[in-house]
């Protein structure tokens, strides 16, 4: 990319809520002028395109990329000719710096870039916090349980968490 957007992820065990708050969060962000882009890492097989349509058939018949534009979007489809994990580096590759302010991550945990950890300790699972050294912050539904250094932000407050990014990605 020509220039480096800052890149957050959203790390949390599953149904946590980290849709949910990306969905409240982004059109805060939207507000502010920041233009968005997200990844979202998928644990199973999934397809954008719709059984019957030409783009569709063009693919099942062999096209590795099929991209798709219109007027409103466009989409760029690649076929893995062997089924892989996806690689954040190399889709991020893929992105238009130029209209891109903010690049938020679903997923993709494991790998070493900045993350705000979603904790609900009613959820019954360990928080990633205390051993991943990515972890930049927390938000948390229940703020006194969290023992930590880092930022504990309110999974209530959506404002206060657009506030945080904003000031970590020097985007205010």
């Amino acid at each position: 990319m020509e220039h480096s957007p800052p890149i957050l992820g959203f790390a949390a065990w599953s149904g946590t809520g980290k849709t949910t708050l990306l969905v409240q969060l982004i059109p805060l962000l939207r507000e502010r002028g920041i233009r968005i882009a997200v990844i979202k890492h998928a644990h199973h097989s999934f397809d954008v395109d719709q059984p019957g349509k030409d783009s569709h058939a063009l693919r099942k018949a062999g096209a590795e990329q099929m991209l798709i534009a219109s007027t409103q979007r466009f989409a760029l489809m690649v076929e893995q000719p062997e089924p892989r994990e996806p690689d954040l580096w190399e889709l991020i590759g893929h992105l238009d710096a130029s209209r891109t302010d903010l690049i938020l991550v679903e997923g993709f945990k494991a790998e070493p870039f900045p993350k705000l950890e979603l904790f609900r300790p009613s959820l019954g699972k360990l928080a990633r916090y205390p051993q991943d050294p990515d972890i930049i912050a927390v938000a948390t539904d229940e703020p006194a349980s969290v023992q930590t250094s880092l930022p504990v932000l309110s999974l209530n407050d959506v404002g206060q968490i657009r506030d945080f990014i904003l000031s970590w990605g020097s985007l205010s």
